[in-house]
């Protein structure tokens, strides 16, 4: 089901953009059960959802995890939602370590800890349709040199890209701040690491893009289109990692939402807000129609209106 505000008609002869299809993240709406969060997306009209494998959202660890898959995916098919499986719970794996241990860690057995949690995830998102499993790499350890922090990366991501390629899913990688993969380039040095596999896809954060790179967030888009499998979204500031409510940092978004439709991109824009859940459901309200104003004012819907949103 598409709930995005119908476009002006193109000129004849012209290819219309994409309709762009908007999710919430379930790591926003930790303070709701997943039944209930479901609900609440397909109320307020959302497309899908970022569906966080964590303790309380589909526990990955848990007992009868197929069963479990098999419910959430009746949910979804009820409700009409898709979905992206997303993997960055925080203490899902460690109660002690943020998003310990990491696809880098010195320990081999940490590190394939890491790598099962992710094939796990490959194989939920199979059984729910989703059109992508997100990861990252991880923060380099003290003392581990960068050729030794990508070695350990590419094998640990290995098994993880068979199981995607044997699941038909791909596997969309985050640059994340930080990170040993921290940028587009960073994505790029990974697919040459690996010899540029078929299911290597990549995350886009359209908030980490007006945080570091250094093209502005519509030309990233366009940089990315190749590759891109799933994209996150939220506002942000130059030069400081956190994620904010629309319209709270610096990025204009109707160019962004117009490049991301012309690249013709079929999954999900997911709103990314995962320190707000103690409000989640207000911001998810405001979020949507956000974005959708957002859309709906693009160069390419409303030309020759401004840009501006806020």
């Amino acid at each position: 089901m598409s709930h995005a505000p119908d476009a002006a008609v193109p000129p004849p002869g012209a290819t219309p953009p994409s309709p762009l299809r908007f999710g919430y993240g379930t790591n926003g709406l930790t303070d709701l059960r997943l039944d209930d969060a479901l609900g609440l997306l397909a109320d307020l009209g959302y497309d899908g959802v970022g569906l966080t494998l964590d303790h309380m959202h589909l526990d990955p660890l848990g007992d009868d995890l197929a069963d479990r898959t098999r419910r959430v995916g009746r949910r979804l098919d009820a409700l009409g939602l898709g979905v992206t499986v997303e993997t960055g719970a925080r203490y899902v794996l460690d109660p002690r370590r943020k998003h310990g241990p990491s696809l880098l860690d010195p320990d081999p057995d940490d590190r394939a800890r890491r790598t099962d949690l992710l094939v796990r995830a490959v194989r939920v998102a199979a059984d729910l349709g989703a059109h992508a499993v997100h990861c990252f790499s991880g923060t380099t350890p003290a003392g581990t040199d960068e050729d030794t922090a990508w070695k350990r990366l590419a094998e640990s991501l290995t098994p993880v890209l068979e199981a995607a390629a044997d699941a038909g899913v791909p596997l969309a990688v985050e640059p994340e701040p930080g990170h040993l993969l921290a940028d587009l380039a960073g994505f790029h040095t990974l697919r040459g690491v690996l010899g540029d596999p078929e299911h290597l896809g990549l995350t886009l954060d359209i908030g980490h893009c007006q945080c570091l790179e250094p093209l502005p967030p519509a030309d990233c888009v366009r940089a990315a289109a190749p590759w891109l499998r799933h994209v996150q979204i939220e506002d942000m500031r130059r030069g400081v990692h956190e994620h904010l409510p629309f319209g709270d940092g610096e990025i204009d978004f109707p160019p962004v939402l117009d490049a991301l439709a012309a690249t013709g991109y079929q999954g999900l824009t997911v709103v990314e807000l995962p320190r707000h859940s103690h409000a989640g459901p207000h911001f998810a309200e405001r979020s949507l129609p956000f974005l959708r104003r957002a859309a709906a004012t693009s160069p390419t819907n409303r030309p020759g209106e401004p840009s501006a949103t806020r």
